[in-house]
């Protein structure tokens, strides 16, 4: 229920507007004029016609009575009742002093304005002048570091490029003095298999006596030994320089990963550098400025492909030094291999003199003793013809003693003959005991010669199968030692 003679201020200290076609309550308006606000604190609109019809619309906006009593209670006792005519009177009428403000302020409103305008078009002009020269200047200024830019690519392009030149040179040297060095390690199975170690099996062929721990076994040993030390040391450098050749590859590998990213890094970089306001293909690309996706500053970036091209440059150098020692090892273990296969040449050749003088000796000592024997067979035919000739002479003796002993009585004497046919027998057997015992001796000095031709015979056999071992079979297998340049990887 709506009591009569209410008033709108009490209601509303600022009514809602609805639409831009409302100003402000009068109330406002009155409140505004009588502080003498600046032109901006008016909070109507200036392009709305001024019309006090307006405000008959925002009249007749009745509250009610139940939110009349809850905002103002104490005012609602003391105002009195008004009408509707009194009510729509009251609160729709100007002053002509107002009028007048209202037209002064528009203008001052227009003028301020217009002021303003002028103000902002001057200032405008010189900003789009200033800007224009900023992003002139911005512009080459990038031009002009993405020139840099570029050098500072091609100049580490080309280093880059010039050291993996330099690595794959190297590393095409190792690769070809490894071969070398495999080369000769394979060569140096011919001098171990078949020079040496079949030398020591043929030499364990020999016989009897001769099979003596003597110079050529020592430096045969000795030849294995070195042999085997060569080939160590080389296995030792070919697994070396297999890992020097994988390290030179990961350097390699390195340097043209980055002189690959230099050289698309180059491409773009130009292709940045060549771009134009007037050039086709450029566009915008909202939010590009505030995505950072870059990994690296110009000191890391630099700094990146200065280790690859030190890490290489060393790789290189370590290469090269494994290059001379390679070398190095090549030229020491021939010199070492041959020095000693000489070494046994000289043992083998002072070996087979010694038996062929010791063969030759033995031919004489064994002519010798068959002449002595054919000479004590000699001796003991002598000995036995003595012996069958005292067989009659003792006969004789015998059946003279037998004979006389038939005298009679007194004529058996002990006479002269007696004593002379006793002593005969004794003599005579004495005589044949001598040549006996002289045809055993004859006979055992026989024995002994033919077991000293037989000894000579076997030492001859035994010289000869160590010559024909030493000289023919070791020897001439000694011949097919492999040259220097074959033992140093030259095939």
């Amino acid at each position: 229920m709506e009591m009569a003679g209410s008033t709108l201020t009490a209601t509303y200290t600022r009514p809602k507007s609805v639409g831009n076609n409302f100003l402000p309550s009068i109330s406002t308006m009155t409140a505004s004029y009588k502080s003498h606000a600046p032109p901006h604190a008016l909070t109507h609109s200036l392009s709305l016609p001024w019309r006090p019809s307006t405000y008959y619309k925002v009249a007749q906006v009745n509250p009610t009575l139940g939110r009349m009593t809850r905002s103002f209670p104490s005012t609602l006792e003391k105002i009195p009742p008004l009408s509707a005519s009194n009510r729509t009177a009251l609160f729709t009428r100007y002053t002509p002093d107002d009028w007048f403000k209202s037209n002064v302020t528009n203008y001052k409103t227009s003028e301020s304005w217009r002021n303003s305008a002028e103000r902002l078009r001057a200032d405008t002009a010189r900003l789009v002048q200033n800007k224009e020269q900023l992003t002139f200047r911005t512009q080459q200024e990038s031009s002009k570091n993405l020139g840099e830019r570029v050098s500072d690519i091609t100049f580490w392009k080309s280093e880059i490029q010039h050291e993996i030149e330099n690595q794959i040179a190297e590393t095409n040297a190792l690769v070809d003095v490894k071969k070398r060095l495999e080369r000769a390690l394979s060569e140096t199975e011919g001098p171990l298999q078949v020079v040496a170690q079949e030398c020591l099996y043929h030499r364990e062929r020999r016989n009897g006596i001769d099979l003596v721990h003597d110079d050529v076994e020592k430096n045969l040993l000795r030849e294995v030994d070195v042999i085997k030390s060569c080939q160590e040391r080389m296995r030792r450098h070919i697994d070396r320089s297999v890992q020097q050749l994988s390290n030179n590859r990961a350097a390699q590998h390195e340097l043209e990963r980055d002189h690959s990213d230099k050289f698309s890094a180059l491409r773009i970089d130009n292709r940045c550098h060549g771009l134009r306001n007037t050039s086709d293909g450029i566009s915008y690309h909202r939010g590009v400025d505030r995505v950072d996706a870059t990994v690296s500053v110009p000191e890391t970036w630099a700094k990146f492909s200065d280790d690859n091209l030190l890490r290489s440059q060393s790789e290189r150098a370590s290469s090269a030094k494994l290059r001379d020692d390679i070398e190095n090892l090549l030229n020491i273990t021939s010199n070492e291999m041959w020095t000693q296969f000489n070494n046994v040449n000289v043992s083998f050749t002072n070996r087979i003199a010694e038996s062929f003088d010791a063969k030759n000796k033995l031919q004489m000592h064994l002519a010798k003793t068959l002449q002595e024997m054919f000479s004590t067979e000699q001796t003991i035919g002598q000995i036995k013809r003595a012996i069958a000739d005292k067989e009659s002479p003792m006969r004789v003796a015998q059946s003279r003693l037998d004979e006389r002993t038939r005298r009679p009585n007194v004529e058996l004497c002990r006479d002269p003959s007696q004593l002379r046919l006793v002593d005969e027998v004794h003599t005579i057997d004495n005589t044949i005991s001598t040549l006996k015992i002289r045809l055993r001796e004859a006979e055992d000095t026989l024995q002994g010669l033919v077991h000293t031709k037989a000894s000579l015979e076997h030492d001859l056999s035994v010289k000869a199968n160590s010559l024909f071992i030493d000289q023919e079979k070791c020897m001439g297998m000694r011949k097919t030692f492999p040259s220097t340049p074959r033992l140093v990887g030259y095939c």
